[in-house]
């Protein structure tokens, strides 16, 4: 909580020209709004339980949670604007908190990331908060632990696991984010035809972020495996060396 709490004071020092990040307060219908909250949900409490569990086990879990809560809350904060769209791009970092606490508490995590920059950063919104928790903290949790998890299986090495396991947490967000603002705000129009203009606006800005987040999870990942490889054990990502 700690690096939380430092990591905000971090942003609010930035220069004070704001960018319009996630999906902004009064975007979406109410009924569109809701039905987020209520997809989003079951995901966050079981990732509460899931926490509590292991926390009961293990006195470290919780600080580490709280800095990869950390982690998250500053990768995400990084906006790189897209004026077609009148809103920004941005790299989420649930790849690397779903790699380390597993994708249920990567949702937690993220939940708590998106609240605090709604709240005090205007980045995202309260009555948005379940659609941002859908696209960045599901969709890009589960992207990236499943492909990082099939890509170890196949016995690929920690760098091009953790890259693609990225590159997909990043992608998977921006995704259903477009699904997300396509079918909330298509009115009369076709899904399809706003989906694909959503999508086509955050390509210029998403298909290089993308890769650059994939870079990042990569880094993390083996830096952690040469400093912390114990760590990596512990939370089963790798196997123990006889």
């Amino acid at each position: 909580m700690k690096g939380l709490i430092l990591s905000l004071f971090i942003c609010l020092l930035l220069p004070d020209k704001v960018w319009a990040m996630h999906i902004a307060e009064g975007i979406l219908p109410f009924p569109w709004a809701l039905g987020w909250f209520v997809v989003a949900a079951p995901f966050f409490f079981y990732g509460i339980y899931i926490l509590k569990q292991r926390a009961k086990d293990d006195v470290s879990y919780k600080p580490l949670v709280g800095l990869m809560a950390a982690v998250v809350f500053i990768i995400s904060c990084m906006p790189v604007p897209v004026p077609t769209a009148g809103t920004c791009s941005h790299p989420a970092g649930t790849a690397i908190s779903a790699i380390i606490l597993g994708p249920f508490v990567s949702v937690v995590v993220a939940t708590a990331a998106l609240l605090i920059q709604a709240l005090f950063l205007a980045h995202g919104g309260l009555s948005t908060l379940g659609a941002n928790v859908v696209s960045m903290g599901i969709a890009g949790s589960f992207a990236g632990y499943i492909v990082f998890k099939a890509l170890r299986g196949i016995r690929a090495n920690l760098f091009i696991a953790g890259f693609l396991a990225g590159i997909a947490a990043d992608w998977a967000t921006y995704l259903i984010t477009s699904i997300e603002l396509a079918s909330g705000l298509m009115g009369d129009s076709s899904f399809m035809d706003l989906f694909v203009k959503i999508v086509i606006a955050f390509i210029p800005t998403q298909l290089p972020l993308g890769i650059v987040e994939g870079i990042m999870t990569a880094g993390v990942v083996t830096v952690l495996y040469k400093k912390r490889p114990d760590l990596l054990v512990k939370m089963k990502i790798i196997a123990e060396k006889a």
